[in-house]
């Protein structure tokens, strides 16, 4: 189920001056079609991903930090004004559900989520206090007890707080909730994730948002030229090569 169909930049050419249209790829982003119900964002570190997932989240009225339209909270404004200038194009159908999930700000949407869920109901759909466990279980307890269906889920990074066998984990979730009709928008270095099935895969560069078969996306092509070639990446990266 797609409930975000494009993105669509107000902001005249002319007028883009401040960050973050510093950045070149969001220079550049006029429009942007959502054609699958998951779809991934990939580039280096700098290149807008963050930025530009933030900036829907926030459009969709949920919390720059992370977690839902409920969470009010805010310990520090970091998110930029792109929201401002976006518009969002929705299908024929609402979400019921929506969340925001960054790894890098979880900390503080789970003090929130600690400090509000005073009842066992609340608890029961977050898996308990969340604090009480390791940041990745955490994380992915979230994902597993909160997440419901219906949803437009947004995830920034999500490996950052997940080992390989929690990815996995992720992905089987993603597919239970993407055949209850739900829509995923994730920014992501892992090339697991990108694995995922019917998933669109663009990759930000200078130029803007650039469609990207999996076989040719930079993390998979780095992963298996590390993993085939241990020894050689190893000597070139640390200079021990005769």
């Amino acid at each position: 189920m797609i409930y975000i169909n494009k993105i669509i930049n107000r902001r005249p050419m002319e007028d883009r001056r401040e960050y973050p249209y510093n950045i070149p790829a969001i220079l550049h982003l006029n429009e942007f079609e959502f054609k699958s119900n998951v779809t991934f964002i990939i580039g280096e570190n700098g290149s807008g991903k963050s930025t530009f997932i933030e900036a829907i989240a926030v459009s969709l009225g949920l919390n720059p930090e992370g977690g839902s339209s409920y969470l009010n909270y805010h310990t520090y404004d970091t998110h930029s004004s792109l929201f401002n200038d976006l518009k969002l194009t929705r299908g024929p159908y609402r979400n019921k559900d929506s969340f925001f999930l960054r790894a890098e700000s979880f900390y503080n949407v789970a003090s929130e989520l600690d400090r509000i869920t005073d009842s066992w109901r609340m608890m029961r759909n977050y898996g308990g206090r969340i604090h009480e466990r390791s940041h990745g279980e955490g994380f992915l307890s979230v994902i597993l007890n909160r997440l419901s269906g219906n949803g437009l889920y947004i995830f920034d990074e999500p490996e950052s707080a997940l080992s390989i066998n929690s990815l996995y984990t992720l992905m089987v979730k993603m597919h239970e909730l993407e055949k209850k009709n739900s829509q995923f928008i994730i920014a992501t270095h892992s090339p697991i994730l990108l694995a995922y099935p019917g998933a669109d895969i663009y990759t930000i560069t200078d130029n803007g948002f650039e469609p990207t078969r999996y076989e040719e996306s930079m993390p998979y092509l780095l992963t298996k030229q590390f993993i085939l070639n241990r020894e050689r990446v190893l000597n070139e990266l640390l200079g021990d090569e005769e």
